[in-house]
């Protein structure tokens, strides 16, 4: 079984995401209205910050290249990124962000 982590850290508001860090590791969580999405943060082309990208649909565009990944699988929609994000199960807990980090 994986462990959650509870972040100190209320999920971010309906169509905004923000950055979080969970056991040493950047994590973008997302919020769609009705679902939350965690990703690696960072993208895998050059690192650009995803939370910071453009979202349609459940597809985030980083902001540095236009590198586009899915938030359900982490993989790449477009590059220059060849390399998927890793994504993690989140939920909220008591008002706060809990992820699965293995």
């Amino acid at each position: 079984m994986t462990p959650t982590q509870i972040v100190d850290q209320a999920p971010p508001p309906p169509g905004t995401a923000i950055r979080v860090s969970v056991g040493g590791r950047a994590i973008a969580v997302f919020n769609l209205g009705s679902t939350l999405h965690a990703i690696d943060a960072a993208c895998t082309h050059v690192r650009g910050p995803l939370e910071r990208g453009r979202v349609e649909g459940t597809v985030v565009t980083c902001p540095l290249h236009g590198s586009q990944f899915d938030l359900q699988t982490g993989a790449v929609r477009r590059g220059p990124a060849a390399q998927a994000v890793k994504t993690y199960p989140v939920r909220i807990e008591n008002g706060k962000l809990a992820l699965e980090i293995p």
